[in-house]
């Protein structure tokens, strides 16, 4: 060991007379390397420095640790997913101004249910199986009939367009033939047999409606003899708002369904109306035929797609706008609700209008007070769903509405009753925390009753007010979102 030792007792080395530390020697050595790019050889006793791998440079520190290099690993992982990249390019911009007017009125344009997205996202199925089905009619030149349903605001219309595109990017890249589209909103007809009229002016721009016959007779016709259908191209009818076409007889809706069964027609036929039953409903005649439409149905968006669409629409925005928080409320009320992704794009709006109407009020204008928060998100969701529980409960004295925060907090933890002794200490417990001194358990029994009588709370019998059982009969949604706008309730519901 005598070198060991000799290294450590040896004097540390100066350079121009100053100390020389092994860190300053590997700093001199690299900055001598940038100044000489040629005599840049390093003495033996201070290497270069090791080349960094991307892995471990994500969380590099001095101090770092085995947990920190996972973590690093873990964000790299997190980092390719899409709903991860989503997030990222919103939380990664800097906070919009509101009190802007041009960015205020693309924000709002951005959110208005007129524009269209650059990219459809959640109804990639659905679309390839309309494509599919109008692809294999043009190919093998054949007729057909779809129906697509499904509740408003889930997106068949707008997936319509996209299709159109689809169709249109095929035919060039096959060089096939693109079928002439007729695309009707059956709401704008005075009388439901012009759907006819329209059909025929599209696959016969010369032709003209005689007083002999109707348009329906003459398509009838015309698709019924090879010679005179020989000359039309195959023609995609799409029909929107199709339940508008319902009368008594239900001749109109039969008979245009019917024209796709013709031996020579050339019509692809695809409904659109929010009945999901509407075919075996209206059309039994049809299945007798066997000429029943195929049906594509569009479910009702989740909290998850939701929230995916309106960062989809915010991700091209150069700025934040919305707290996280925020679309997560307006996205899960509005999935608990109907799905409809036009009620959250009115809400995201009406958000916006809250804050607007805040910065009017206020004097503040910090880069908090500029985002669209989750009490703007709350005031926008109770005005766009008046429910009438929601009103009660916000109407209630305030030691009710402790009742029943205290029944919320209680029934998170998996249970679906409890007795009111139970329910009385996690009253107390509420009422301590916030200095608002209790009530008795005698009157708790009674704002028990009281919220009975009212239908929010359902009470068991028992001789004893403390063992009797205690049950809620509206949803724990409806009663923080009730709440949720007073500071107070928000905190102890959280």
């Amino acid at each position: 060991m005598p070198s060991i030792a000799a290294a450590r007792s040896s004097p540390m080395p100066t350079v121009n007379g100053d100390v020389s530390s092994p860190h300053k020697r590997r700093l001199r050595s690299n900055s001598a390397s940038f100044d000489d790019p040629v005599c840049n050889t390093p003495a033996k006793s201070c290497s270069p420095l090791k080349s960094k791998s991307p892995r471990r440079s994500v969380v590099d520190s001095p101090n770092r640790s085995r947990s920190n290099v996972e973590t690093g690993v873990s964000l790299l992982k997190l980092k390719n997913s899409p709903r991860k990249k989503l997030l990222d390019s919103i939380l990664d911009k800097p906070i919009w101004n509101p009190t802007d007017s041009e960015q205020l009125s693309v924000v709002k344009e951005a959110l208005h249910v007129s524009t269209a997205p650059a990219m459809i996202v959640c109804r990639e199925d659905e679309q390839k199986r309309i494509v599919e089905f109008c692809k294999q009619c043009v190919e093998q030149e054949k007729a057909g009939s779809l129906y697509i349903c499904g509740c408003p605001g889930t997106g068949k219309s707008l997936s319509m367009e996209n299709v159109k595109g689809c169709l249109a990017g095929w035919a060039k890249e096959t060089g096939g033939q693109l079928p002439d589209i007729l695309a009707i909103n059956c709401t704008s007809f005075s009388n439901t047999s012009e759907i006819f009229n329209k059909i025929l002016e599209k696959s016969k721009p010369n032709k003209k409606v005689n007083g002999r016959s109707t348009a329906l007779k003459q398509l009838q016709q015309m698709y019924s003899q090879k010679q005179q259908s020989a000359d039309t191209k195959m023609m995609l009818v799409i029909a929107d708002e199709l339940d508008y076409l319902i009368t008594k007889d239900r001749v109109v809706l039969h008979d245009l369904f019917m024209l796709t069964t013709l031996p020579f027609s050339k019509v692809i036929l695809i409904g659109i109306a929010n009945a999901i039953d509407l075919a075996d409903r209206f059309l039994p005649k049809l299945q007798s035929l066997n000429c029943k439409p195929a049906v594509v149905s569009f479910r009702a968006y989740s909290m998850d797609q939701i929230i995916m669409i309106l960062k989809q629409r915010l991700m091209a925005l150069p700025y934040t706008v919305f707290q996280p928080q925020a679309l997560e409320l307006c996205a899960r009320k509005v999935a608990a609700a109907s799905g409809d992704m036009r009620k959250a794009l009115g809400i995201c709006r009406g958000a916006i209008e809250m804050l607007e109407t805040e910065l009017r009020e206020s004097t503040c204008t910090s880069t908090l007070t500029s985002m669209v928060r989750v009490d703007h998100m709350a005031i926008a969701l109770s005005r766009a769903y008046k429910s009438p529980i929601v009103d009660t409960i916000q109407s209630l004295p305030q030691h009710q509405q402790i009742v029943l925060c205290s029944v919320v907090k209680l029934f998170r933890k998996g249970k679906k009753d409890t007795t009111i002794g139970e329910l009385n200490k996690f009253y107390i417990d509420i009422c301590k925390s916030t200095l608002i001194p209790p009530v008795g358990i005698m009157e708790l029994s009674c704002m028990c009753r009281v919220l009975g009588d009212q239908g929010i709370l359902k009470l068991g019998q028992s001789r004893d007010d403390k063992l009797r059982r205690v049950t809620l009969q509206v949803d724990e949604a409806d009663i923080s979102f009730a709440l949720q706008g007073i500071r107070f309730f928000r905190n102890c519901l959280q």
